[in-house]
């Protein structure tokens, strides 16, 4: 009664929504001032069927105010005529990854991970994602440097949820993450090559977002009203201890984990932290972060609470709970009754956020840092065993092994040596047949189940293929590009497509491919292109990766002014006789096909776009022409200040149907189901179960790959309307349609 009484008059039905501008990003500072000094100074004075809009406003602990809360909801957003403006930037926005729609408690997570660009990070339980791309935007901390030292894990047990994330993820366009599918309870240790010899992989953050009754979003979430009692948490804290448990056994010494929860109940916090600190015997310890997040308004944890079950019985101790209770309710479900334990375990550096302090939903989280080995695993598990020398094409497949975890419990005994001499033997003989036939690492013991889809394998290219040397030539790469990173999804045939991963996670990718089931990892830089083998080069480059790959580039750029750009982001096929006279003179001696443009900013000019913009082209007999997703052109438009709202018409609306119905056609022909295609079947059916932090929809992900395509269809210029004359189509996951 309390809580009703609480959220449902001081603060209102629903939690305000949530706008976060991810920094790394290139434009993060263009797309953080459009967003304040126009969008947001149109809501000024605004009425939205009779009530008054709040101006949006900057959460106070969030850094350098790049998190906003406005009070308007989504279904207003989505119907209302007067924000239709604002909604299709929001929309446009977020497909591009310049923006992230998120709970505001939601945020607080990552934040207190404090990641740095070298770190190895394991997300436990990341669908649907936007807590995955805060840690990715943590990684990118420095733009100028393509490839950083460390990589995110993202890892959910539930297959379709996968693509959600995967979803998420290509946003932010990273070669340093990789989704996998496991139980997180489970989840196996990771072998990586250190100088040759493999070693267990340790990761320095882990986020331990575990999954919970939900009750701290009930302003949000109307079936918790419906749906919650008692035993919901009962049923959850076990799996919530083992999932934490299995997080601190692959924590590096020093590291840091983040647990979480979106629940208020003790049982589901504290219970669950005090359990992990007992029984970490001095291992684990909970970090003060008090001086954390200056302005976020937070309560201390507790350490006294009571069990209830479903029927009203409550209690205080373990031994008050008569036999035939004991199978619901455990012994770590209490708090701790020894004073002096309970006062060195410090409970109270867990955080409690609650909804009404902030106009935000309830939220749980403890920062635990591990200090030494756990006590059941003193001896760190170390694998010294030499790697062999791989040749040829090297395939990594998606697999899930039966027996998860491989946790070093102990010393081996001398029988157990014997077998492990004997296990080698096998698998050395096996890796050896295993080279000769291009696939990595020794196969498993067991055989293993897939569920979900069956997913392409990840094959890297080998260092003498053919297929290198004349991109290699015709984009004059430098020598410092790393061609072993490169890999496809194809082991058979034309490769279609060339993905680039950071060197760390292809050191994970070669080591584990018989424990992991990878879904999708990599960041397209080339595809295939149909016409491209006649102009020198097969393959041409990607928006995707440009900004990856510009770095590496010293061939076919062609540097354009302001003017240009819009020109090639307005028009879709535009003569060369429509460019300035230094653009037309730079492409006269330049061979047809892919190509770089780039905006360099001219300090002398403020008025003019003062961030770089890197765009692939195509270079035609008189045309010249930029493939860039019609969301990220119009998000180049409105950093110059072009206008792109158009109001939706009804004609409009129906051309773009049938557009995108052609695009999903034409995407759908490529050879081989790409991860975006079974990405887009999934999303749209899951986005609206999801309903928290999942605010995109894939309608974009295939019209992607056919703009990228478009030089292969000879009448795309004549059916496609330009892109600022279609109209920003609302991405509202209850209308998104195949």
């Amino acid at each position: 009664a309390l809580l009703r009484s609480r959220e449902h008059t001081a603060l209102g039905a629903w939690p305000p929504a949530g706008v976060r501008v991810p920094l790394p990003r290139s434009h993060a500072r263009e797309v953080l001032h459009c967003l304040k000094e126009k969008y947001f100074g149109e809501l000024r004075g605004l009425e939205v069927d009779g009530q008054k809009v709040e101006m949006p406003q900057p959460l106070s602990w969030y850094p350098e105010e790049l998190a906003w809360h406005t009070n308007l909801s989504r279904k207003i957003l989505r119907k209302s005529p007067q924000l239709e403006k604002f909604h299709q930037f929001l929309v446009s926005e977020t497909e591009c990854g310049n923006i992230s729609r998120q709970e505001a408690v939601s945020m607080i997570p990552p934040l207190l991970l404090n990641v740095d660009p070298h770190h190895k990070i394991l997300d436990m339980c990341a669908a649907p994602g936007s807590k995955t791309a805060q840690l990715i935007e943590m990684l990118h901390a420095d733009m100028n440097v393509p490839f950083p030292k460390g990589f995110v894990i993202a890892n959910d047990v539930d297959n379709k949820r996968c693509y959600l994330l995967v979803h998420q993820a290509k946003r932010l366009n990273s070669p340093c993450i990789m989704v996998v599918n496991h139980d997180a309870s489970s989840i196996p240790n990771l072998q990586i090559d250190v100088d040759g010899r493999k070693e267990v992989l340790f990761y320095d953050r882990i986020l331990c977002d575990v999954p919970c009754s939900g009750d701290g979003t009930m302003r949000k979430n109307i079936d918790v009203w419906k749906k919650w009692t008692t035993q919901n948490s009962l049923q959850l804290h076990g799996l919530q201890l083992r999932i934490a448990t299995r997080g601190v056994e692959q924590l590096a010494e020093g590291g840091r984990m983040v647990y979480s929860t979106c629940s208020l109940n003790p049982i589901e916090n504290e219970a669950v932290i005090a359990s992990l600190l007992e029984k970490s015997q001095g291992a684990l310890e909970l970090a003060d972060v008090s001086s954390e997040l200056p302005g976020l308004k937070r309560m201390p944890g507790i350490t006294k609470w009571k069990v209830m079950l479903k029927d009203g019985q409550w209690f205080e101790e373990w031994k008050d709970v008569p036999s035939n209770r004991q199978t619901q309710i455990r012994p770590t479900m209490f708090p701790v009754k020894d004073e002096e334990k309970l006062k060195a375990m410090n409970l109270e550096r867990c955080l409690r956020i609650l909804p009404h302090h902030q106009n935000t939903g309830g939220f749980f989280v403890a920062v635990l840092i591990k200090k030494s080995p756990m006590p059941w695993n003193k001896r760190q598990p170390k694998v010294h065993q030499k790697l062999p020398q791989r040749t040829g094409d090297t395939e990594v497949t998606a697999a899930n092994s039966d027996n998860g975890s491989e946790c070093v419990t102990e010393e081996p005994t001398l029988a157990e040596n014997e077998e492990s001499k004997k296990m080698q033997e096998l698998q050395n003989s096996d890796t050896e047949q295993s080279k000769k036939e291009g696939v990595c690492g020794p196969p498993p013991s067991k055989k293993m189940k897939l569920f979900g889809f069956k997913e392409d394998p990840f094959v890297f290219l080998p260092e003498d293929d053919p297929l290198f040397l004349p991109i290699q030539k015709f984009y004059a790469l430098d020598p410092s590009f790393p061609k072993m990173n490169l890999l496809t999804r194809t082991q058979e045939g034309k490769k279609r497509q060339l993905y680039m991963v950071s060197k760390e996670l292809r050191n994970v990718l070669l080591n584990n491919s018989e424990k992991m089931k990878v879904i999708n990892t990599g960041i397209k830089v080339w595809s295939r292109n149909s016409d491209g083998e006649q102009f020198g080069c097969a393959f041409r480059l990607a928006q995707e990766g440009i900004y990856t790959l510009y770095p590496f580039i010293h061939a076919r750029i062609i540097n354009v002014c302001i003017e240009d750009v819009k020109i090639l982001l307005t028009q879709e096929n535009p003569f060369l006789s429509k460019f300035s006279s230094e653009t037309q003179k730079k492409v006269k001696d330049m061979a047809m096909g892919s190509i770089v443009l780039k905006y360099d900013p001219d300090p002398e000019k403020p008025d003019d776009l003062q961030c770089p913009i890197v765009l692939c082209g195509w270079q035609g007999k008189t045309s010249l022409r930029a493939f860039v997703p019609k969301n990220e052109r119009l998000h180049y438009l409105r950093m110059m200040g072009v206008e792109v709202f158009k109001a939706k018409r009804k004609e409009e609306e129906s051309e773009s149907k049938m557009e995108e119905e052609i695009q999903h056609r034409l995407a759908q022909t490529e050879e081989g189901m790409d991860v975006e295609d079974k990405e887009h079947d999934l999303v749209t059916k899951m986005e609206a179960e999801i309903g928290e932090e999942s605010t995109h929809s894939p309608v974009e992900s295939s019209t992607m790959e056919v703009e990228n395509k478009i030089e292969d269809l000879d009448q795309s210029s004549k059916n496609a309307n330009s892109h600022v004359s279609e109209e920003s189509k609302d991405t509202d996951t209850s209308n998104v349609k195949d």
